[in-house]
């Protein structure tokens, strides 16, 4: 059977939000975090009107804290893992090529993004949320993240070079290897490779902190801020876009964010696009209201809401690394 994987504005059925478990990984930012991911949870369930959310906890304690702090709206499971980056670690559900029959799991190898992180059970929680679910599992044998890359729906993916070719991923797989993996993995028959993701981005430059699709055939990159660390990379970044054919659509970049003196990957670009929202991180930059704007104009029809990510990002990532959508059959 040929799969594709569905674009992110395609109808879900719920998503899966990974909630901050771990005190030692979190240490103080512990339950800001949480409250943040909860505020996430919230603005994707719209007041009913979105997919359900289901919060994924990796012990009762957290189970317990999530189920308090969310209330009814959102159901609460438990299932070990290493951390919350269930975009990466969790199963991408596909649809046979017609978009019709059972959706299907598809599991990755995980290994810590090229070794930086190897916690516990993050080469597990794919698995067993997929079995929990009771959705169908296909084994894909070969080292793989979905913030790596982005779909528009129709076969086309944008990746960027540092990840999927790094050697700390699939030292044996060539381009053209990785894009038959694709192809075969995903449905994925189009390949737009950009180069470098962001500055100090520890998954060697996931695309989903740099260029998302929000619509066939059309890609949002962002505009360099004044001092903005990754202009370089934003001007590349669109030439290549607009160098394979694509509509470049120009969105604000937050520009240069610090914590502790260490320029960080804050970006827009780490949205959710829900049934009824599209949610977007914000990180107290002047650009923060503009970004939202920008991207309910690109949404419309879906309420866009920003939501402060401060917290979150103390751990790497951001609303759309802490999420997977599971797309309606």
């Amino acid at each position: 059977m040929t799969y594709r994987q569905p674009a992110e504005w395609a109808p879900h059925d719920r998503v899966w939000i990974g909630f901050p478990s771990h005190g030692e990984l979190w240490e103080d930012d512990l339950v800001p975090a949480q409250e943040e991911v909860v505020a996430f949870a919230q603005a994707v369930d719209a007041d009913g009107a979105g997919e359900r959310v289901v919060l994924v906890a990796a012990n009762k304690q957290a189970a317990k804290d999530a189920l308090a702090m969310a209330g009814s709206n959102v159901d609460v499971v438990t299932a070990p893992f290493g951390d919350i980056w269930l975009r990466d670690t969790g199963p991408i559900i596909v649809h046979d090529a017609a978009g019709q029959g059972v959706p299907t799991a598809m599991d990755f190898g995980f290994n810590g993004w090229g070794g930086k992180y190897d916690l516990p059970h993050d080469d597990t929680i794919g698995r067993a949320l997929a079995e929990a679910a009771r959705f169908p599992v296909k084994t894909c044998d070969w080292i793989f993240e979905g913030g790596a890359i982005d779909v528009d729906g129709t076969g086309l993916v944008v990746t960027t070079e540092q990840c999927l070719l790094n050697p700390n991923r699939n030292p044996y797989l060539s381009r053209g290897d990785i894009e038959a993996r694709l192809k075969a993995d995903l449905g994925l028959d189009r390949v737009l490779w950009l180069g470098n993701g962001l500055l100090n981005d520890h998954t060697d430059g996931h695309v989903d902190n740099l260029a998302r699709f929000v619509g066939e055939g059309r890609i949002a990159i962002p505009e360099p801020a004044t001092n903005d660390p990754n202009e370089a990379i934003y001007r590349d970044t669109a030439a290549r876009a607009r160098a394979f054919g694509l509509e470049v659509v120009g969105v604000p970049s937050p520009g240069l964010v610090e914590r502790d003196g260490e320029i960080v990957p804050a970006s827009y670009m780490n949205f959710y696009v829900g049934n009824a929202a599209v949610v977007v991180p914000v990180y107290g930059s002047v650009n923060d209201d503009a970004a939202v704007a920008a991207f309910g104009a690109l949404f419309p029809g879906r309420k866009a809401i920003g939501i402060r990510a401060d917290h979150i990002l103390t751990g790497g990532g951001s609303l759309h690394c802490i999420s997977q959508q599971i797309p309606t059959a």
